[in-house]
């Protein structure tokens, strides 16, 4: 748990890792998307007073849009996060993987 917030942050990692059109989350372009806990910090998820902010990439082909909803959808489905505002940072989209190109070695 977040020290004095009641919010459990790897229990929201843990729920947009799951989501199919997220392929990582992603601490945003200087670390700043964070939670800092005891020894340890959780990247990708970032608890404020009355605010979330998921930083993710996303997989594609999934839209912005699709990808938002389905983090907003995992993040408020966690305990303690009613009422909070959530805030999707979408990094980078992972590409479709179709195989290694032709004439490429593996």
């Amino acid at each position: 748990m977040t020290a004095g917030v009641g919010i459990d942050a790897d229990r929201i990692a843990t729920a947009v890792q799951a989501q199919p059109t997220v392929a990582d989350l992603h601490g945003g372009r200087f670390g700043e998307i964070a939670t800092y806990l005891p020894h340890r910090r959780v990247r990708g998820i970032r608890i404020r007073p009355g605010e979330i902010t998921v930083g993710v990439i996303g997989r594609y082909p999934a839209t912005a849009d699709r990808i938002g909803d389905d983090v907003r959808t995992a993040v408020t489905a966690q305990p303690g996060t009613a009422g909070h505002a959530v805030h999707v940072h979408i990094a980078d989209l992972l590409p479709q993987d179709n195989g290694p190109a032709e004439g490429t070695l593996p």
